[in-house]
């Protein structure tokens, strides 16, 4: 099992080079998450033009040039091969592609033993046009989150993907508008770069996949989206990027940024994520008292709480046990989560709210 976090490592800081060279020199087992928008390899032969004769922003740059598939392939096999090294056996890794690479960067991933857990498609909002009218409109982006492996105990925080949608359950095709406006970082009037990310696409990745001190790696920094979103979040980062420019961008952007505070960090958890408590503990603390009585909401059940934190079950059949095995005789039930099923009778007071004053007062 990997040791404490970040031991060993320089932490929020941006690496500038090579991002093979550089994960090989972080210790094993380092990083909780790694966000990879590698290379899209566009093979772009020709510049594209607007119906009006305005030349596209387009990826143009050298970083996205490759000889052949067979190249291309063999730099996804040694970023995959490096970033497996460095993240933790509980960790997970999302990278993100066009239909230009994300169906080479799927394979590579499962031959390097990663486990797919989704894949997401980013609905864009407002995508760019087919200028060209030859094909459809390209209006999405395929991100593939996989677990270090089948067994992984990796991190996913459901209940807070849920409170982000309206209390409904998170899909996988979430629908973001593309990077516009203030958000668009510029220098000189020109786009800093062709294919900066969303902040909301991260906030929704580190969201689901880290809490606050985790460590997140993202090894094709461009202009320093995923590191502002976790300085925003309170987790910890690193970035590789071997272009100055973006370096100097990045840096900038995210050395104004202020990080959240306190209580503005918390998200919500799954009920199985808090501390446990037992019955008796509300009975030696006092907040419920040996001889009280216990009643469901419709109050066709009575149960009296004894000294230990057993309860007697009052009936025809009456039984001594837990506040779980006395709900589920009552109900000729097979189980029965007592904390939702019984109240206190003075008062009408739900179990389950005696038991969050208890986690609070903690």
């Amino acid at each position: 099992m990997p040791g404490k976090r970040g031991a060993g490592v320089e932490l929020d800081r941006i690496i500038t080079g090579d991002c093979i060279a550089a994960m090989a020199e972080l210790p094993a087992k380092s990083v909780d998450l790694i966000f990879a928008d590698p290379p899209y390899n566009l093979q772009l032969a020709n510049a594209l033009h607007r119906p009006e004769g305005g030349e596209v922003d387009a990826v143009t740059q050298d970083w996205d040039k490759f000889d052949s598939f067979a190249a291309y392939d063999a730099f996804t096999r040694a970023w995959l091969a490096a970033a497996r090294r460095v993240l933790r056996d509980d960790g997970s890794i999302w990278t993100i592609g066009s239909y230009h690479n994300i169906f080479r960067v799927g394979v590579a991933l499962q031959d390097a033993g990663f486990w797919v857990l989704n894949d997401i498609v980013w609905r864009k909002a407002n995508p760019m046009p087919n200028f060209k009218g030859t094909r459809f409109t390209n209006a999405h982006e395929t991100l593939i989150w996989c677990a270090k492996s089948e067994s992984a105990r990796y991190t996913f925080n459901y209940h807070a993907m849920k409170a982000l949608n309206e209390e409904l359950q998170m899909r996988s095709d979430w629908w973001l508008p593309i990077c516009t406006g203030n958000e668009r970082i510029k220098v000189g009037g020109v786009k800093a770069h062709p294919t900066q990310k969303p902040e909301a696409l991260l906030y929704r990745i580190l969201l689901a996949c880290t809490g606050p001190g985790y460590i997140v790696l993202d090894p094709f920094f461009g202009t320093g989206t995923t590191g502002a979103v976790a300085k925003l979040l309170g987790r910890r980062w690193l970035g590789i990027e071997r272009e100055p420019a973006y370096v100097a961008v990045a840096e900038r952007r995210i050395a104004g940024l202020l990080p959240l505070s306190g209580g503005d960090m918390a998200v919500t958890e799954s009920k199985r994520a808090m501390p446990r408590v037992a019955f008796g503990a509300l009975v030696e603390t006092g907040m419920i008292r040996p001889g009280a009585y216990l009643t469901d909401v419709r109050r066709r059940h009575r149960a009296r709480v004894r000294a230990d934190g057993s309860v007697d079950l009052a009936g025809t059949q009456p039984l001594s046990g837990s506040i779980h095995q006395c709900g589920a005789a009552a109900q000729n039930a097979p189980s029965c989560n007592g904390w939702t099923f019984w109240h206190v009778e003075d008062g009408m007071v739900p179990l389950e709210h005696l038991r969050e004053r208890y986690r609070a007062a903690g």
